[in-house]
């Protein structure tokens, strides 16, 4: 999650005014984190106070501790960019400082960042629109990516994270009750981006729903399947998929699993080797791509057609397939096991 360098806000509980209004002029984030010799964080000025403070008296070299802002709003480490971008709303804040357990200061927040600062030409599209058959009752008036995790749907945690990394163009791919997306989102002013809408009227799976898409994008496409929860860096994705020149990119984690039985090697029907419970370590594919625009000329009109099909393709043709390894929090919400682990349970 982008932070601002914190070096360029902060100043000592015993600096004087002057101090922090050169910090504000020095960091541009609007916000002054005051704090004690041990770290802690005391406070938080803004312009608006050391004004307030001009006008009842203080000069510039006037100490700032009478004037600092005692009860501020504040984030511990662990909470996530749609969680501070609704207490920001809530509040109407624009920077909001990370304080650890200890009370020390850890980070900032800020709106500008959270939302990106940079757009990027890129367009997403995060399919939908499956049934969600695995989480049934659940799914049953319910579409699966707008079940709720820590009570926000899903969908609406994958938008922001777009939104946050400047994608500004998504299109959902919707099928089973679609029009409950399409209720909650809109056009997708309100969460900061276009939000259109590939309206699938069979299942075409994740490869044939980009063949809905109205026009040709000028820059790779992100795909995202609509049923993870994720922190993935999808700029840095992006990044590698155009200096590795490749037609694809996947994103890849490393998944272990260790096999609940002593396991043997044999060698003509004779046990050579003994392996007691095993950790077998591979690569697995986890829903997020890069995808060359070219290769939406090969989707399959009007038939459902696996994702996974074009990068077999790609292979046949001899053309690169790229990786790029998925370190932040991603979990499938595939099944109730996964569900409950993204739920915290």
């Amino acid at each position: 999650m982008p932070l601002t360098p914190l070096e360029h806000c902060l100043v000592l509980e015993k600096a004087r005014l002057v101090d922090a209004m050169r910090s504000l002029e020095r960091s541009g984030a609007e916000i002054t984190l005051v704090v004690d010799e041990s770290g802690l964080l005391a406070g938080t000025m803004t312009d608006g106070d050391i004004r307030r403070a001009l006008l009842q008296g203080a000069s510039l070299e006037s100490p700032l501790s009478p004037h600092v802002t005692r009860h501020f709003t504040s984030v511990s480490p662990g909470i996530g960019r749609a969680e501070v971008l609704d207490l920001m709303r809530a509040r109407t804040l624009n920077q909001i400082p990370i304080v650890d357990a200890d009370g020390k200061l850890a980070g900032l927040h800020l709106l500008r960042e959270l939302i990106g600062a940079v757009e990027r030409p890129n367009w997403a599209v995060v399919m939908a629109g499956g049934k969600g058959t695995r989480l049934l009752p659940l799914t049953e008036e319910l579409p699966k990516p707008m079940i709720r995790v820590a009570g926000r749907p899903i969908l609406e945690r994958l938008v922001l994270h777009l939104v946050g990394h400047g994608i500004r163009r998504v299109f959902l791919a919707i099928n089973y009750l679609g029009h409950m997306v399409e209720d909650h989102f809109g056009d997708g002013l309100k969460y900061g981006c276009q939000i259109e809408y590939l309206r699938e009227e069979k299942p075409l799976g994740t490869g044939g729903a980009l063949g809905l898409i109205p026009s040709k994008p000028a820059d790779p496409l992100l795909v995202l399947n609509g049923d993870i929860v994720t922190q993935a860096n999808v700029g840095a994705l992006l990044e590698c998929h155009r200096q590795g020149r490749h037609m694809a990119t996947l994103g890849v984690r490393s998944y272990s699993h260790t096999v609940p039985f002593g396991c043997v090697e044999m060698e003509n029907s004779r046990v050579v080797r003994f392996h007691e419970k095993p950790m077998l370590t591979r690569w697995i594919n986890t829903g997020i791509y890069s995808l060359e625009p070219a290769l939406l000329a090969r989707i399959p009109a009007d038939q459902e057609f696996p994702i996974t099909g074009l990068f077999k393709d790609c292979i046949q043709r001899g053309e690169s397939l790229g990786a790029y390894e998925i370190e932040n929090e991603w979990i499938d919400v595939g099944q109730r096991e996964q569900l409950k682990a993204a739920r915290g349970g």
